[in-house]
């Protein structure tokens, strides 16, 4: 884990303590006379193969990346209303994984932006004394960790927290706008790193290791998602991830990776010919594909869904069957086989309601695509959206799209 100068840096490259405390404030309104606990995620140094990554929903009310900590939040008028149970510290453990931060320490409170601090040792003792008498319980029903919370207080009604998070976590603040646009940026440059070494002859994995190490160097933590590097039959695949196939000229090479760079993450797909050229096939039908992305980029607006049924995925499927060509006598939508896009944020699907209508301040991919198994064809192109008052705003716009202009950087 991360030492206190590499935590401090961390924090510098995330939104402030007082937008977390903001966060915790709305929750509490929206979860009014209520005790709210939420774990934070395991210890998983044990494991060398499964890195420790945060609960998204206690890191976005905290802000906080180590394992194994407590938030317990209390009605606005308690003293205190918040406390941050942190594991004591463990000398044995940190020899290997680097000292962490733990009640007690020197400048523990600024550094969590929480002014209780307390050891985990006690937090099960801590929660019966102060939440006992509340009126309503709160805890994130629908994780692992739930039957843990519900142990300390097993005769009361817990309710689940998760919806209430999910509403605040939809709609990104300013700072969270431009961290994702960070993550975006970088994402460009290890697409266009993959542009510049993409050629007949080399293995997808390939590809996926050129643009993972753009991805770190750049500083971010890791790939948002498994790379899909996709070529010839693999581009039909829509989750495929073994990366493992060589790539043949006249090939379409389906990529669809993001990077994540202080916890948020970004989602963003292009497909481009293998050796430089589309042929008219390919062409034709990527036309179709970018034509039905820009339909459906022009239906977003609040009120709007992303919905199997709402005006954004209609107007991607209207397009492809108004200009797109017909496949064994079916229209092209046929072979759009899944949904127009989600929610984006500190988890690459991030939180969102079913069904709930899009709103200013929503960022979203847009992604439409066709998979035709029978010709080696796979097309995707997807880009992150800024939902605005009036419509939307490209966040990725700088990685092209268009054919000619797709063809043009794979010249250089």
């Amino acid at each position: 884990m991360p030492s206190l100068p590499v935590l401090l840096l961390l924090a510098a490259l995330s939104v402030s303590h007082s937008e977390y405390q903001q966060r915790r404030t709305r929750l509490r309104q929206a979860l009014p006379n209520s005790a709210i606990v939420l774990l934070a995620g395991p210890d998983t140094s044990s494991d060398p193969r499964s890195p420790m990554l945060q609960e998204p929903n206690f890191y976005y009310l905290t802000g906080w990346s180590e394992p194994s900590a407590v938030l317990l939040l209390l009605p606005e008028s308690a003293e205190p209303n918040e406390i941050l149970f942190l594991p004591p510290h463990n000398e044995r453990n940190e020899r290997y994984e680097g000292r962490r931060a733990a009640a007690g320490d020197n400048g523990v409170e600024a550094l969590t932006g929480i002014s209780r601090i307390l050891s985990a040792d006690i937090w099960e003792s801590e929660v019966r004394r102060l939440a006992a008498d509340l009126p309503k319980l709160h805890t994130l029903t629908q994780t692992s960790s739930a039957g843990a919370v519900k142990r300390v207080l097993p005769n009361a009604e817990w309710a689940d927290a998760g919806p209430a998070i999910t509403r605040l976590r939809m709609t990104k603040s300013p700072r969270e706008i431009d961290m994702l646009q960070r993550s975006i940026d970088v994402s460009i440059e290890a697409h266009l790193a993959a542009w510049k070494r993409a050629r007949p002859g080399l293995y997808e994995y390939q590809i996926a290791a050129t643009m993972t190490g753009a991805i770190l160097e750049r500083g971010c933590e890791r790939n948002a998602y498994r790379p899909v590097v996709g070529a010839g039959p693999d581009s039909a695949i829509l989750h495929y991830s073994a990366n493992r196939r060589h790539m043949d000229r006249g090939e379409l090479l389906l990529i669809d990776v993001g990077a994540e760079c202080a916890c948020y993450a970004a989602d963003i797909t292009r497909t481009i010919p293998v050796g430089g050229r589309f042929n008219a096939r390919q062409r034709e039908l990527y036309e179709a594909v970018l034509g039905a992305q820009k339909a459906a980029i022009a239906a977003v607006k609040p009120g709007e869904s992303l919905g199997p049924r709402g005006a954004v995925i209609q107007a991607a499927r209207d397009y492809m069957d108004q200009h797109g060509p017909q496949i064994n006598g079916q229209s092209l939508s046929k072979y759009f086989i899944h949904g127009i896009g989600h929610h984006v944020g500190l988890e690459v699907h991030d939180a969102a309601a079913p069904g709930e209508p899009l709103e200013p301040g929503n960022v979203i991919t847009i992604e439409p695509g066709v998979y035709i198994p029978e010709e080696n064809i796979g097309i995707r192109i997807e880009d992150m959206v800024l939902v605005t008052a009036h419509g939307a705003k490209v966040l990725s716009s700088a990685l092209p799209r268009d054919a000619a202009e797709i063809e043009r950087r794979l010249a250089k």
